[in-house]
């Protein structure tokens, strides 16, 4: 049975093998994981369909196109049928062997008798012979002539060269054109989080009884950012040849890290779902991910993106575009910093967002405006229906 690269989606048209899970001859089980692929877009796993001896005819590394056959399994029935055709017994070997030994002999013509040699003439009289050590001692082997030393050579392994994944090149291409397609533009601002911890330490218990998930910080932020695009739309919004493509529907993508890349899926029609089910939709991708079952349709049409660099310690970044989206928000770490509050000075969480935007699409006064409602919101998020 052939192993080909299936069809992932209509814009993916090669894979790279990222690595093989079984070796070459190795018998496979039904299921069992044989190799992962990269695409520009996503990693798949494939799995054996049958069982039976594996025969790996790409080796990793190597970037195919779709459909290309990768390897085969020789299925575990026909290979036992070959192997009992192959082991005859061994009365019928032996036998075999006889007859065609016999057969050798008898087209071989009959061997000529040799005849006697006359013996040799004893000589006269036996010399001892003296061994040429004792009639001349051998002088000491001269040594070799010493080589000038030379510079011991160093080997250098601090540079370690490997290609780009598929993954990695699709990001550098979308990155640079982010820069050269786009008049971005980034507005920062911060947000108090008293009242969201405060919201989360209260019902913490009881929201992880009733949903079996714990409420995060993301489902604030996108429950704030639905709300914030409604009133915003350019933000919501998209740019096709000499046309503003307005989304009356908002699907929220959430950047995640992950070992080989940034992958983005996305909410679809986040403002229809629950803080729970916000929560639940994000781990499910988060486990997508690392267990390598992520589906394109999972990564296609975002209307706008969240990135958290808060994870990694990050206290304020400037987010890039994800096109053809216009807008991203940066979440960042939550700090306990000094403001003002009413002419008093208190310690308060603090987390600094940054909104990356086009501004081919996207003035500064509704960048601004966005920022600054998304700020009311998480400092206000009683505003925000909360399922407990």
């Amino acid at each position: 049975m052939d192993i080909k690269v299936p069809e992932v989606g209509e814009s993916i048209f090669e894979a790279t093998i990222a690595k093989w899970h079984k070796k070459e001859g190795e018998t496979v089980a039904k299921d069992d994981l044989l190799c992962e692929l990269e695409t520009d877009k996503i990693t798949l796993e494939l799995n054996a369909e049958v069982g039976g001896e594996l025969s790996i005819q790409v080796a990793e590394g190597e970037t195919v196109k779709i459909g290309t056959v990768i390897g085969s399994i020789r299925e575990a029935e026909g290979a036992a049928e070959e192997k009992a055709e192959a082991q005859e017994p061994a009365a019928e070997k032996k036998s075999a062997k006889e007859e065609k030994a016999k057969a050798e002999a008898k087209e071989k013509p009959a061997a000529k008798p040799e005849k006697p040699k006359p013996a040799a003439a004893a000589p006269a009289k036996q010399e001892k012979a003296k061994p040429a050590a004792e009639a001349k001692k051998s002088a000491p082997p001269a040594e070799p002539p010493r080589a000038a030393p030379q510079p011991t050579r160093v080997t250098d392994e601090r540079v370690t060269r490997k290609p780009m994944s598929s993954l990695r090149k699709r990001i550098a291409e979308r990155l640079v054109a982010v820069r050269q397609q786009t008049a971005m533009l980034t507005t920062f601002n911060e947000a108090d989080l008293s009242r969201v911890m405060a919201l989360r330490k209260k019902h913490k218990e009881s929201f992880q009884q009733r949903h079996g998930v714990s409420l995060g910080f993301m489902s604030f932020f996108v429950k704030a950012c639905v709300e914030a695009l409604k009133d915003f739309p350019e933000v919501n919004a998209r740019i096709e040849g000499d046309d503003i493509v307005y989304h009356n529907f908002y699907n929220i993508a959430i950047a995640v890290g992950s070992e080989k890349g940034l992958v983005v899926p996305v909410l679809k029609d986040a403002d229809r779902m629950q803080f729970a089910e916000i929560e639940k939709a994000i781990l499910g991708f988060v486990d997508k991910i690392n267990s390598n079952k992520l589906d394109l349709a999972d990564l296609e049409g975002g209307t706008f993106t969240i990135t958290n660099g808060g994870v990694y310690g990050s206290l304020l970044s400037t987010p890039m575009l994800n096109p053809p989206q216009s807008g991203i928000l940066g979440m960042h770490a939550i700090k306990e910093r000094p403001v003002a509050i009413d002419g008093k000075v208190e310690i308060r969480p603090m987390m600094y967002l940054a909104l990356s935007y086009d501004h081919r699409i996207i003035d500064g006064k509704e960048a601004v405006n966005f920022l600054k409602r998304i700020k009311e919101l998480i400092e206000e998020p009683e505003e925000m229906l909360l399922e407990l």
